[in-house]
């Protein structure tokens, strides 16, 4: 009976313990989607739409291009290039699906048996090669999510999973995962990868080529062909078995594609010219707009800027360099008995390690491995003297100017041999700029960007010296003064200082005009005090120059305050169009990828009058032949081409942007297409000075090169040009600015820490002859043309020829200028003209201030860029 009773018991509590465990369970089984469901609930008010992963933004470089197209620069690592579904091979969706998740088409966004095996893995720290996460959870984490490892993370993961699964189709799901997906080496997305690592459009890789490229995204560094080749071997192997297991390959395919190499071919973007200081300030000028974030927009930009003209420029500035070290001696090998490839190309100038020294000759190792020989001549100009200043010996061996194992310097002369050259100390900068609109012809911030990025053209802060005087004799004109107003040009008193007559020259009475193309110290100072400092100052700023960096002295006549060779460049381009201030820009338009049209620059014109007096009829004409070449251009290329349509009555449309983050998802070429048709209205450049003051001016500098400072330039067969040499104190600072009426060009050469530059090294010979090369180039078959003449009324020259004859110098015309100042200053002067009537002397001294760099100026003001798309 006891056991009876027990065994009853027994029976009774099983049972109990069965329905307890049975409604455990059902209560487990009621909350697993009773609290999925709630946390659903929860979260779903904070997951993003999945409308927003339609325009999300995609990463591509900036690319920055010269007005002829050629690509100049390109900034942004990161690299996107979108497709859409029936653009992806069908061996790369095998591979991917393969490697990631080869029941995506089955399932509904969460793989329960994918978790469950990525768990196991964990737990028993199985290597195996696959993962937990769908490709539509990746898509999910990649398009919206951080990488961070969370709970709350992961849970939103699998929720938005779901949802994104509930309302995209599978192939816009693929199709978002291979656009985002990160593959290594800067490359976001399946074609950015193909064409990374192997150089390649999508539909020319091979299996074995998809198959590594499905292998990154579980690690792309872990298993990244370039830094890890035997992993990312054996990752590609497994993937490639894993395709013949799922049916994807045949055997036969299989194993071809097991045998095949990695075959890695990096693509790296090639420059078609490469012009890095322009390409740094428009880099610049862009990230001060927008940000950082701009370098990875995949913005292609569009600069005023013609790569023949910036090519010229360069190889003038260069030429300039080279000339002067020249004039100034060898100054020895840069090293001795050092590793080559320690060295770095500058410019044309490449490293060379002497290998032997003979009497006349010596031989040379370059970097690629080539032997070449310097004869006598490619080292006569070292062999002149040895020193900075021609003080030193001449040597007449070439063991003198070399050893054996001194790394120096070579140059290709033209005749294809090779000459010693060395890395100049000296540096010299270059502006040039359309007069009519301010658009930036070329610029040339140094001597290599590479030895230097500092921009000396838009930084360098120099006392432009003789150049500035334009600027006040004009100041004077504007005041009633004529070219022919008599001005002395005997020895002055200011307070109780008075310049030496034991070493100089006095002219005495002579023209305004004679004494500018003279570059006469005193008539500068007379004039200055005449007509007043405080307003001449306020005509400078006009000008472009800064009024804060001008003194309130009367050394502003002989340029004692701070400019940079921009602000001189702005300032000439003046006299160039008939008397308007232009506003220097470099940025013509900015496209997105897809080839909208985002920007287009419409500068204020000096003749925007002549320019909108048949607008109508012009854009009428320009739509049709444009419409024509793209019609002509679609049916020879059976392609479709984009074409901004714009309102020609809009002036306003500068500021519309269109938005960066929409894309087109066709394959789109690799560079800027042809530029897309902007037509507005131009506005009118302000008028600064009085069209007669403006042509009197201009005709004057154009007897600085016919008769004054400049005359060296006469040697390029024109008279429509002009222009003004300049020199500082000491020769720490030499110029020369001038202009052409289609160019106005100022160039400035000089230490980055103000230094003389030695003797005789004046504005005409230093800076005139490289103004003179890139001129001659610029010139090249433009026919003659004057400055414009808006009021119809001619040249001072030809309506008074008597005004520079002996009679005018006789003082039989205007009372000359008060000789008398009772300020105390210190002064500069201009050195001697070339010729029998400019025997300026340098006598006079003043101060001179140190040039400390400035932050960079932006030469297109940001505020006319388009705003950044929300």
């Amino acid at each position: 009976m006891i056991k009876k009773n027990a065994t009853a018991r027994l029976i009774h509590f099983l049972v109990g313990l069965f329905v307890a465990c049975l409604a455990l369970a059902v209560i487990l089984a009621l909350a697993v989607p009773i609290g999925f469901y709630g946390m659903a609930m929860y979260l779903s008010p904070t997951l993003p739409s999945t409308q927003e992963i339609k325009t999300a933004k995609l990463e591509m470089p900036l690319q920055i291009y010269s007005s002829d197209d050629k690509l100049i620069g390109q900034y942004g690592n990161r690299l996107s290039l979108p497709i859409t579904f029936e653009d992806i091979p069908e061996d790369l969706t095998h591979a991917f699906l393969a490697a990631e998740d080869a029941s995506f088409f089955q399932h509904s966004g969460i793989s329960i048996k994918g978790l469950g095996r990525a768990v196991t893995e964990a737990v028993t720290d199985d290597n195996s090669q696959t993962g937990g996460s769908t490709i539509t959870m990746q898509v999910a984490k990649n398009y919206f999510l951080s990488s961070e490892r969370t709970l709350n993370r992961k849970l939103t993961e699998l929720f938005l999973a779901r949802k994104i699964e509930d309302e995209l189709s599978k192939n816009d799901i693929l199709t978002l995962y291979v656009n985002k997906i990160y593959l290594g080496e800067g490359a976001y997305g399946v074609r950015a990868a193909a064409k990374k690592y192997y150089s390649k459009s999508l539909e020319n890789l091979t299996i074995a080529e998809t198959a590594m490229l499905a292998g990154l995204p579980k690690a792309p560094s872990k298993y990244n062909p370039v830094a890890n080749p035997e992993r990312a071997l054996t990752r590609r192997n497994w993937i490639i078995g894993r395709m013949h297991e799922l049916g994807y390959i045949t055997k036969v395919q299989r194993d071809e594609a097991i045998a095949s190499p990695i075959g890695i071919n990096l693509y790296k973007e090639k420059l078609d010219v490469n012009m890095p200081y322009l390409a740094e300030m428009t880099r610049s000028t862009l990230v001060q707009r927008y940000g950082k974030q701009v370098m990875q927009s995949g913005w292609r930009v569009r600069l005023t800027v013609d790569s023949k003209a910036q090519t010229d420029a360069e190889a003038a500035v260069l030429k300039g360099l080279v000339a002067y070290d020249h004039r100034h001696g060898w100054r020895g090998a840069e090293a001795n008995d050092e590793p080559l490839e320690n060295f770095r190309r500058y410019s044309n100038m490449s490293p060379a390690k002497v290998t032997k020294v003979n009497s006349r000759s010596f031989d040379a190792v370059m970097p690629s491995g080539e032997n070449v020989t310097i004869n006598w001549s490619g080292m006569r100009w070292a062999s002149k003297y040895i020193s900075a200043n021609r003080i030193g010996y001449a040597p007449s061996n070439a063991s003198q100017i070399v050893s054996k194992n001194d790394i120096i310097r070579l140059i290709p002369t033209s005749n294809g041999n090779w000459q010693l050259a060395q890395v100049p100390k000296i540096q010299s900068s270059l502006v040039s700029l359309n007069p009519a609109t301010g658009a930036v012809n070329a610029l040339v911030g140094g001597f290599d960007f590479n030895h230097s990025k500092f921009n000396r053209a838009l930084q360098g802060w120099r006392q432009p010296g003789s150049t500035i005087k334009p600027l006040v004799y004009t100041a004077a004109l504007e005041k009633g003064y004529r070219p022919d107003t008599i001005v002395s040009d005997s020895p002055i008193q200011v307070g109780e200082w008075k310049p030496k007559n034991s070493d100089q020259r006095f002219l005495g009475d002579i023209t305004l005009r004679r004494g500018l193309y003279l570059s006469r110290n005193l008539v500068s100072i007379r004039l200055l005090q005449a007509i007043g400092i405080a307003d001449t100052r306020s005509l400078l700023d006009q000008f472009g120059l800064d009024k804060e960096k001008l003194p309130t002295t009367l050394s502003l006549a002989l340029g004692a305050g701070q400019a940079t060779p921009l602000q001189m460049a702005t300032a000439y381009a003046t006299f160039a169009n008939g008397g308007h201030r232009v506003q220097p820009y470099f940025i013509e338009q900015i496209y997105n990828y897809s080839n909208n049209l985002l920007f287009q620059a419409n500068p204020q014109q000096a003749c925007a009058k002549c320019f909108n007096k048949d607008l109508e009829k012009r854009n009428k004409e320009s739509i049709e032949n444009y419409n024509q070449s793209i019609e002509d251009e679609s049916k020879a290329a059976n392609s479709e081409v984009i074409v901004a349509e714009q309102d020609v009555e809009d002036t306003e449309q500068n500021d519309k942007a269109i938005d960066l983050s929409v894309y087109d998802a066709s394959p789109q070429a690799d560079r800027l297409k042809a530029p897309a048709v902007q037509y507005a209205l131009a506005k009118q450049a302000p008028r600064i000075l009085k069209p007669r003051v403006a042509f009197d001016m201009a005709d004057i500098l154009r007897d600085v090169v016919q008769r004054g400072t400049a005359v060296r330039a006469k040697a390029l067969g024109r008279d429509d040009i002009g222009g003004k040499t300049g020199t500082t104190n000491d020769a720490k600072d030499a110029w020369f600015a001038g202009f052409h009426p289609t160019n106005a060009t100022v160039v400035w050469m000089g230490f980055d820490q103000p230094t003389t530059m030695g003797r005789h090294e004046y504005g005409g010979v230093a800076a005139l002859p490289v103004w003179m090369d890139f001129m001659r180039a610029q010139l090249k078959d433009t026919p003659r043309q004057w400055v414009p003449n808006d009021k119809g009324f001619t040249s001072t020259r030809q309506k008074k020829k008597t005004a520079r004859t002996s009679k005018a110098d006789d003082n039989t015309s205007e009372k000359p200028v008060s000789t008398q100042t009772q300020q105390r200053t210190q002064l500069s002067s201009e050195p001697a003209a070339e010729s029998n009537n400019s025997q300026t002397s340098r006598t006079e001294s003043r101060r001179n201030n140190d040039v400390v760099p400035q932050n960079p100026l932006s030469v297109t003001p940001v505020e006319t860029l388009p705003p950044m798309p929300e």
